[in-house]
């Protein structure tokens, strides 16, 4: 008797990638601090500086904290910049589907009837979809990008707060902190703009793969069909 192992879920899967993206922001805060001690003497300055980790290392714990307070909508919000109705799938129909040439509005209208009309209905209409086929190999794919880059997202925002106001007591050299600052920043916008492409990828994958879907159910309907009337021939 053979005992299976269930497969891991999304967020397991991308746990590693984030510690990965708060190691490399660790390292590079920790650099970027001990800067005077790098200039004056070189790497030994950075390896004697390792007592003053004790700031960075508050830093980090801070901000993982935090990053367990924002719930889905608050990453939501960071990521696509509104606070009502955040989710892509809020305009899934409206907006998405018929911007999309991969998605057949006809076919989806045929299959489920009349399109909502409210964000919270287009909502819950595409939740309903995406639960149908969510192990589809290419909508599992992107939604594991979108979940990676959504809380890599807010990670860069926390780093920019936690990391940012530490920089401005730890780096002596006005430019360096700025520099460090801008880096932060740009890392916030690059990250939430993929996040967010992503997230749209995401809804108009689920509506293009269940239009698709429809339209082979259609199609088996009516060889079914011309099955039976040929047997009654």
């Amino acid at each position: 008797m053979t005992s299976s192992v269930p497969p891991k879920s999304l967020k397991d899967q991308i746990r590693w990638q984030l510690w990965l993206t708060i190691a490399a922001n660790f390292a590079l805060f920790y650099v970027v601090a001990q800067s005077d001690a790098f200039a004056a003497s070189g790497v030994s300055g950075l390896l004697t500086g390792a007592a003053n980790l004790l700031p960075v290392g508050l830093a980090l714990i801070v901000t993982t904290i935090a990053n367990g307070l924002l719930d889905a909508s608050m990453k939501a919000r960071l990521v696509f910049l509104r606070w009502n109705f955040a989710l892509p799938g809020h305009r899934a129909f409206s907006v998405y589907a018929v911007a999309d040439p991969r998605v057949d509005v006809a076919r989806l209208r045929e299959s489920i009837g009349e399109l909502p009309t409210t964000p919270a209905d287009e909502n819950r209409l595409w939740y309903r979809l995406y639960k149908q086929i969510e192990t589809d190999p290419a909508v599992t794919q992107i939604h594991r990008e979108f979940l990676f880059t959504r809380d890599y997202a807010a990670f860069s925002f926390l780093f920019l707060l936690g990391f940012g106001v530490a920089a401005l007591f730890l780096i002596s050299e006005w430019k360096v902190a700025l520099l460090y600052l801008l880096a932060l920043i740009g890392q916030f916008i690059v990250v939430r703009h993929a996040a967010a492409n992503y997230g749209i990828r995401l809804v108009t994958t689920v509506l293009a793969q269940s239009s698709a879907r429809s339209r082979k159910d259609q199609k088996s309907s009516k060889k079914s069909q011309r099955g039976r009337n040929d047997q009654n021939d």
